[in-house]
């Protein structure tokens, strides 16, 4: 077994922002009425620490290696692809994926009305059963910058068994 931790954040962006124009997604699910990321990707802060906590647990690397912020074709990409893609390199380098377990940090939007939802986009971009995936948000209190509104910030864990139903 390998365990693997994953953390990504980003700000919301502001008008006249490079990010203004982006709808927020977390795990896949689209927020309207809601800020979008400044990120080179979609800045899906979600997936990209699931990303880093698989990457990371199968000591294969982290996200900014497997998709360079610099190039061109990860721009405004669909961080589910990514993490498809993800997901078929650790079972390409002979691991299973246990379970996830993420959780989101910001002060909005909420996100237990939609946390279903995500926990089924997430699993279906990993080929997982739902029951592995744990989404939970939480607020910051209102202290340091998440916690005024300035972003979001996520923290993943998962759990690989080796050559497991592969």
């Amino acid at each position: 077994m390998r365990i693997g931790y994953g953390y990504d954040s980003h700000r919301f962006a502001a008008q006249g922002d490079g990010g203004a124009a982006k709808p927020l997604v977390i795990g896949g699910v689209e927020f309207p009425g809601e800020p979008g990321l400044v990120a080179h990707s979609d800045g899906d802060a979600l997936v990209h620490a699931i990303i880093d906590a698989l990457l990371g647990a199968a000591a294969i690397g982290d996200i900014g290696a497997a998709f360079p912020p610099d190039a061109p074709e990860w721009e405004g990409a669909d961080s589910a692809k990514m993490l498809e893609f993800v997901a078929k390199r650790i079972r390409a380098a002979g691991y299973s994926i246990s379970n996830v377990d993420a959780t989101v940090v910001c002060e909005h939007p909420s996100i237990r009305g939609a946390a279903d939802l995500i926990r089924e986009r997430l699993a279906r971009a990993m080929s997982i059963g739902k029951g592995r995936v744990s989404v939970k948000g939480k607020t910051n209190e209102g202290m340091d910058a998440v916690g005024a509104g300035a972003g979001i910030a996520v923290h993943a864990v998962c759990l690989l068994e080796e050559g497991a139903g592969l």
